[in-house]
């Protein structure tokens, strides 16, 4: 693993190692703490099946303010990702709705199998969410979970979702409550920006949002990167680029209607946006679903690469990666 060291650029600090777990929101941006913390609690007012688990990781998926409020519903299970879902699964046989919180390293790779097996193939109504998603940490490969969205999405039975803003989890915590069925959600945690609030965005599960109208391309995004595409409408819009933005939170079950009908529309670029690998993401989803069904727009990705990860500062790896607001207009405007 080779770390990435931030070179000072003039009129601004040197990145120091507090950087590599900064928050993603931009310097100035309106944020919320804890966002699913505190909508865990309003939910587990008016729902006494609701319990919170976590693996040793509760100060750092914001659980702990679940855990101040209803000592006696949170659950403790040390560092034993394994036991934290196979006792996820029992509690839900026995009629709890379990909200689950770990990293998503953890998860999708330290205890996939049971998840497999004990949540997903007997359908148990466990709401697994977990914190880090894609390249939201400069810790390194360890902690970086690029490919969490192609493994879940491969898994039967399983609702995927990435959301972008506090707002939107705001939203989706008693959305995804009153859908029965196991659930991955990727976290945003601690100072979490607040975006789709300008745009009277309300989230429904499983379904795409157009954000934004725009006749030359079509930035259709997911998680943090709806954020970035929305940040890069002023510099675009200075260079002539006129861009829509469509926002898919849900990744599974994919909606296919409203994503055919707007890549279909007047030949625009579509560009699929996303803080995941190109393997298996929502790009591939997509770029399948447009080949399936005879819709052929010009079509690029902006994503992960295929590779593991550097540690450093994550403004820097954002840059390095193409992920930051500056490098998505960059790329837009090249393939224009």
């Amino acid at each position: 693993m080779k770390t990435v060291r931030s070179a000072p650029q003039p009129g601004k600090p040197r990145l120091t190692t507090s950087a590599m777990i900064a928050s993603i929101a931009s310097e100035g941006q309106k944020t919320k703490p804890a966002p699913f913390g505190h909508a865990l609690v309003e939910l587990a007012r008016s729902r006494p099946d609701v319990v919170g688990m976590t693996a040793d990781l509760g100060k750092y998926t914001d659980l702990h303010i679940f855990a101040k409020e209803f000592p006696d519903r949170y659950y403790q299970m040390g560092m034993a990702e394994q036991l934290l879902f196979g006792a996820a699964s029992g509690l839900a046989a026995e009629g709890f709705m379990p909200f689950a919180t770990t990293y998503a390293v953890f998860a999708s790779r330290r205890a996939y199998d049971f998840i497999h097996q004990t949540i997903a193939e007997e359908d148990r109504n466990v709401k697994i969410v977990c914190a880090l998603p894609g390249l939201t940490s400069g810790y390194g490969p360890s902690h970086q979970a690029a490919e969490d969205l192609a493994l879940f999405r491969a898994m039967p039975n399983m609702t995927v979702i990435d959301p972008c803003d506090a707002h939107e989890i705001e939203q989706l915590v008693p959305a995804i409550a009153a859908h029965q069925g196991p659930v991955y959600m990727r976290l945003l945690r601690g100072q979490v920006p607040v975006v789709l609030d300008e745009y009277d965005y309300k989230f429904e599960l499983g379904k795409a949002k157009l954000i934004r109208e725009g006749k030359d391309v079509l930035i259709i995004s997911s998680g943090i990167m709806t954020m970035r595409a929305l940040e890069a409408l002023q510099t675009l819009k200075n260079d002539r680029v006129d861009a829509a933005v469509l926002h898919v939170p849900t990744i599974k079950p994919l909606d296919a209607e409203t994503i055919l009908r707007e890549a279909g529309n007047s030949g625009r670029l579509v560009v699929v946006a996303e803080n995941h690998t190109t393997i298996g993401g929502l790009g591939e989803a997509v770029a399948a679903l447009l080949m399936r069904s005879g819709v052929h727009p010009p079509f690029r990705q902006i994503a992960l690469p295929d590779e593991f990860l550097d540690a450093g500062a994550l403004p820097t790896l954002h840059d390095r990666y193409g992920i930051s607001t500056a490098e998505v207009a960059r790329k837009i405007k090249q393939w224009l």
